[in-house]
């Protein structure tokens, strides 16, 4: 029988894998670091751009909030300007109410009426007179009440002067939207 030696080849051979495995080892280690740097680099890129972004949006939020401040400020002197026209609208009214109240007032007395005084305090007017009757005075605040200026008229008190034979009276005018004159 004879005998063959095959060690040194299965030797040989295992060496040969070792070297071959060792070698696959080694290169999948490179492609692997390769990969794991590329990937790195990849993402490092990525925040580096989107760092860049969130920069740029702060900027551009920062100019909006600017004008959006602009705005508020032009809203705001919009509003005080509407309202120095109200109040100039509304001095431009008042000028002539009065002088129409008083207009309306010598339109309304009817005869048999004096007054004797007229005061006016902001919108309510204050009238004291006599009348020769108490229809002339119902008279007088009908027509105070139908004329445009006057809104509500209210008599304060009428006392009957015997020695004259006249009423005295003092009526309440408000000239305004409310139901009734204040004292």
């Amino acid at each position: 029988m004879t005998r063959i030696n095959l060690l040194s080849w299965r030797q040989a051979l295992a060496e040969r894998r070792r070297k071959y495995f060792l070698a696959f080892l080694l290169a999948f280690a490179c492609v692997a670091f390769a990969a794991v740097w590329l990937a790195d680099r990849v993402i490092d890129r990525a925040i580096d751009r989107q760092a860049a972004r969130n920069n740029h949006l702060s900027k551009e939020v920062s100019v909006q909030d600017s004008r959006f401040k602009t705005i508020d400020d032009l809203q705001e002197q919009s509003q005080q300007l509407a309202q120095r026209m109200k109040v100039v609208q509304d001095l431009h009214e008042a000028r002539s109410a009065s002088t129409q109240l008083l207009d309306q007032l010598a339109r309304a007395v009817p005869d048999g009426v004096h007054l004797h005084e007229v005061v006016a305090k902001g919108d309510t007017v204050s009238i004291s007179g006599s009348a020769e009757s108490s229809q002339d005075i119902a008279q007088l605040m009908r027509r105070l009440q139908a004329s445009e200026g006057a809104h509500a008229t209210r008599l304060q008190h009428v006392r009957a002067d015997g020695e004259r034979g006249s009423n005295e009276f003092q009526l309440m005018v408000r000239q305004g939207e409310s139901a009734e004159a204040q004292p």
